[in-house]
């Protein structure tokens, strides 16, 4: 049973929110953050990403910057103004680009719900980056950016949800990007009642947020030895997440650059694509379905469909991303560990396959990879099957903002 609860969340002035919450710290170089904030002095980047506020010699992990990072939050809560809510709740928060609309419940999800597996995961964490969202949380005492989590649609939890939209928001807000993040807060009567309906949600997943889920869990523990006493309900014992149901989320691909033909020519590269898969010249650019990949290569796109059976695989196996890397990252291209490895580059397909060729032709790569999205339902099969995803096999859009809500411990 997930154990969710509400909590104290920490607000922005309605007027001010769509000066203050920015995209998630981890969707954008040290640059465009810097790029993003300018001119903008209530822009939450300033806490979430507080380097840009240091000169450009200071290293992003630097003591410094975790110290400026609190510093800056402290002038932001007076600045904004940034203020407690005025009761422990849950919120509704509602995202919509276009025709798609997802709406989530945020919650304090218990760490012991991630401990143990209640919350599932589909992808390792790097140890380097929880270090840093690690020292982040300690320093600024606070969770400032969401874990973005799924669960399997529940009517009891929509009921709830769609009785709370019926009040009026906390916030209403069309950010800079043309998506929309409006907020409620759940009335009190409901509070109860939803608590028990997520209960009755045997897991949940986490979507987007492995590192933020992880630092949590990491900070917690460094709580508990320094209080050996502790309930098990002190705020740091819990870590923000909102959930969303499964019918709600869109998945776009995750594509892939590589740096380096591992010493071969285009020619020779394809001669030996061409013993595993078969390949086509001149094919789009977005693979059709499941199967194919896209190749972006010596100027032009290649189709790329792998031989051998792929239905009678393992769930893992079949993957998109596993048979790209089994059969050519690896072998071909001799990436062996795509976490650690600083010749592939992984683009998000929100930036489009565009920005695929312009990588290629401006010599920052020399082939690039064009996916079809993973489904939330192999995500959710193979974390039930308590397996690990390829890193970068998802990208969920749109993403949570920070400052949104916010969770201080």
């Amino acid at each position: 049973m997930a154990d969710i609860r509400p909590f104290q969340a920490i607000l922005a002035a309605p007027e001010r929110i769509a000066d203050i919450a920015t995209p998630p710290y981890d969707v954008m170089s040290r640059a465009e953050a810097a790029a993003m904030a300018a001119g903008r002095p209530l822009s939450f980047l300033r806490v979430t990403r507080a380097e840009i506020t240091l000169p450009d010699a200071v290293d992003e992990h630097d003591d410094r910057v975790y110290d400026r990072a609190r510093e800056n939050y402290l002038a932001l809560k007076r600045a904004a103004p940034l203020r407690p809510d005025t009761r422990p709740a849950y919120y509704v928060y509602a995202l919509k680009v276009g025709d798609h609309v997802q709406t989530g419940v945020a919650a304090a999800v218990a760490v012991s719900d991630y401990d143990s597996g209640v919350v599932r995961r589909h992808e390792n964490t790097r140890r380097d980056k929880e270090d840093d969202r690690t020292r982040h949380i300690l320093t600024v005492g606070a969770q400032t950016g969401p874990v973005f989590l799924a669960y399997r649609d529940s009517p009891a939890i929509a009921r709830l949800v769609a009785d709370t939209q019926c009040a009026p928001a906390l916030y209403d807000f069309t950010a800079d990007d043309g998506i929309r993040h409006t907020l409620w807060r759940v009335p009190a009567p409901l509070t109860a009642p939803l608590q028990q309906a997520f209960a009755a949600l045997p897991r949940l997943y986490i979507a987007d947020g492995h590192h933020r889920a992880a630092s949590a869990s990491r900070v917690c523990a460094r709580r508990r030895a320094e209080n050996p006493d502790a309930a098990g309900t002190e705020p740091y014992a819990s870590f923000l997440a909102v959930s969303f149901p499964a019918s709600h989320l869109r998945i776009l691909p995750y594509n892939r650059l590589v740096r380096g033909l591992n010493g071969q020519t285009p020619d020779v590269l394809l001669t030996r694509l061409r013993e595993a898969a078969d390949v086509l010249p001149d094919a789009p650019a977005r693979p059709s379905q499941p199967g194919d990949v896209s190749m972006y290569l010596d100027g032009r796109w290649w189709g790329v469909r792998f031989r051998g059976g792929r239905e009678s695989l393992p769930p893992l196996e079949r993957l998109d991303v596993s048979l790209l890397q089994a059969r050519v990252l690896g072998p071909l291209l001799g990436i062996a560990d795509p976490r650690t490895d600083g010749r592939i580059e992984f683009v998000g397909g929100i930036r489009g396959t565009d920005e695929l060729e312009r990588r290629v032709r401006d010599g920052r790569a020399d082939v690039a990879f064009s996916m079809v999205p993973t489904s939330l339902g192999q995500l959710m099969d193979i974390a039930d099957a308590n397996q690990i995803m390829p890193p970068k096999s998802t990208w969920f859009e749109p993403k949570l903002r920070d400052a949104i809500v916010i969770h201080e411990i």
